[in-house]
C-alpha cells in the first residue's frame, strides 16, 4: 500500500509538470522572420480559430501525456495488488482446458484496462466533440470502440498464446522463435488490413468523381503505381478533419480519400496531397515501413526478454508468478514492451518526418503547384484545430510528420522561388 501511495503522488507530481509544461512552460512562439508569411496562422486562421486551436490542442496532446504512464500503472497495479494471479486461477477453475485459459485470462486483463481507461478515452471523444473536431455520435463512437476492443482481443490472443507456448517449449530463445513467426505475420497484416480490418470501421466506396479519378490515376500511372481505382471512404459523420493515403502492398494496395478531403479542398489540392501520398509508395515508404517494424520487433524482443527475466526473478514471488512461462506474468511483458515502444518513438518520429519531407518534396516535383500544397496544408491545420508550431516535447514524442509551421513554410518558400 505504500508503493501505491507513493506512485499516486509521483503520478500526480508528473501530471502537474506536465499541465504546466503545455500550458504555461512551453515556447511555441511563431520566429520573427515568419510572421506575416503563410506559415503564419494569423494569416489563415481568424482569431476564435487561433484560440480553440491552442487551446484543443494543449488539451489532446495532455491526454496523451496522461494516459501512457496510466498504462504503465494500471499495468503495475494488476501485478502489485495480485489481480493477475487472480486472474489467472478463475481462468484455471473455469475449464480444464488449457488451451483456453490463455484466452480467458487475456479476456479478464483486456476488460480490465479497456474500463479503467475508458473515463480517459470517454473525455478525449467529448473533447473533440466539443470542439468540433468531431462530429460523431456516442453510439458510434462506442461501437468503434467496441470493434478495437475485440480486434485487439483477437490479435492478443493469438499473440500471447504463441509467446507462452514458446516459453514453455524453450524458456532461453523463445523470443527469437516469436519473431521468427512474427515475420509472416506482419506482413500478413500489411496485406489483409485495407480489404478486411479498415472496412470494420467506415464504408469503401470507388471514388464518384470520375473527372477527378482520372486525374489521380493518371498521376498514378505517371508514378508507375499499379492502380486502377480509387475509394473514398465516409468520414463526414464521424469527423471534420481531412486525410488521404496510400496503403496495403501487392495486390491490395488502395488510394483512399476521406470524403472530407473531397468536400473541402480544390481538385488542385486534392491532387497535391495524393502526390504526396504516392511519393510515399514510389520511395518504397510502405516497404521501409515493415521492414522496420521487423527489425524493431526483433531488438524489442531481445531486450523485452532480458528485462522480463530480470523482473520475475526479481519480483515474481511478490507478484504471485511462477516463472517466465506463467500467463500471470503477461502485464510485466506487456509493461515492459510499452516502455521500450514509448523510450524508441522519438527516432520513430524523426524517421517519418524525414520520410514526409522527402514525400512534400515528390509531391511538389509532381505537381508543380506550391500554391495549392500551401493551400492544403493551411486547409488541413484549420479543419483539425492543429497547432503551427507545437511545444518541442510534443513534436518529439507524437510527431511522425513534420509540423505545419515546418511544411507550410518549406511550400511557402518554393511558391517564392518558383515566383522568381
Amino acid at each position: 500500500m505504500k508503493k501505491a501511495a507513493w506512485f499516486a503522488i509521483g503520478f500526480a507530481a508528473y501530471l502537474g509538470a506536465m499541465w504546466f509544461y503545455l500550458f504555461h512552460g512551453a515556447d511555441t512562439a511563431l520566429p520573427v522572420h515568419l510572421k506575416g508569411s503563410a506559415a503564419d496562422p494569423a494569416m489563415f486562421m481568424n482569431e476564435r480559430q487561433l484560440s480553440l486551436s491552442y487551446d484543443f490542442s494543449r488539451i489532446k496532446d495532455f491526454i496523451y501525456f496522461v494516459s501512457v504512464p496510466l498504462e504503465w500503472l494500471i499495468y503495475l497495479l494488476v501485478l502489485g495488488f495480485g489481480l493477475s494471479r487472480r486472474f489467472r486461477e478463475t481462468a484455471q477453475g473455469l475449464t480444464r482446458f488449457s488451451v483456453v485459459h490463455s484466452a480467458l485470462y487475456v479476456l479478464f486483463l483486456s476488460a480490465a484496462s479497456w474500463i479503467l481507461t475508458f473515463p480517459l478515452r470517454y473525455y478525449s471523444y467529448t473533447v473533440s466533440k466539443s470542439y468540433k473536431v468531431s462530429v460523431q455520435h456516442f453510439d458510434g463512437w462506442m461501437k468503434d470502440s467496441l470493434v478495437d476492443f475485440w480486434i485487439g482481443y483477437a490479435f492478443t490472443v493469438v499473440m500471447v498464446g504463441a509467446i507462452y507456448w514458446l516459453m514453455k517449449k524453450s524458456e532461453k530463445k523463445w523470443w527469437l522463435y516469436a519473431w521468427l513467426l512474427s515475420i509472416p505475420f506482419t506482413i500478413f497484416m500489411y496485406f489483409i488490413q485495407p480489404v478486411l480490418i479498415d472496412p470494420l470501421y467506415n464504408e469503401f466506396s470507388p471514388l464518384k468523381d470520375q473527372a477527378l479519378k482520372e486525374k489521380i490515376l493518371l498521376l498514378a500511372d505517371k508514378a508507375d503505381i499499379p492502380a486502377d481505382n480509387v475509394y473514398e471512404v465516409n468520414m463526414s459523420e464521424k469527423t471534420n478533419s481531412l486525410n488521404a493515403y496510400v496503403n496495403g502492398i501487392g495486390s491490395n494496395l488502395r488510394i483512399v480519400l476521406w470524403d472530407t478531403t473531397l468536400n473541402k479542398l480544390s481538385d488542385s489540392q486534392v491532387l497535391f496531397v495524393m502526390a504526396h501520398e504516392m511519393g510515399h509508395y514510389v520511395m518504397n515508404h510502405l516497404y521501409w515501413n515493415l521492414i522496420s517494424s521487423i527489425v524493431l520487433s526483433f531488438l524489442g524482443l531481445y531486450f523485452g526478454n532480458m528485462l522480463y527475466r530480470r523482473w520475475i526473478k526479481k519480483y515474481g514471488d511478490a507478484w504471485g508468478i511462477k516463472g517466465i512461462s506463467d500467463i500471470a506474468a503477461l502485464p510485466a511483458l506487456l509493461l515492459i514492451f510499452s516502455l521500450l515502444g514509448f523510450a524508441v518513438s522519438p527516432v520513430e518520429n524523426a524517421i517519418s518526418r524525414s520520410a514526409e519531407r522527402d514525400a512534400d518534396q515528390y509531391a511538389i516535383e509532381m505537381t508543380k503547384n506550391p500554391e495549392a500544397a500551401v493551400g492544403a496544408f493551411q486547409e488541413l491545420t484549420v479543419s483539425g484545430l492543429s497547432e503551427v508550431n507545437p511545444p518541442k516535447l510534443v513534436k518529439f514524442f507524437l510527431y511522425g510528420h513534420p509540423t505545419m509551421l515546418e511544411r507550410i513554410s518549406f511550400l511557402d518558400a518554393q511558391r517564392t522561388s518558383k515566383d522568381k
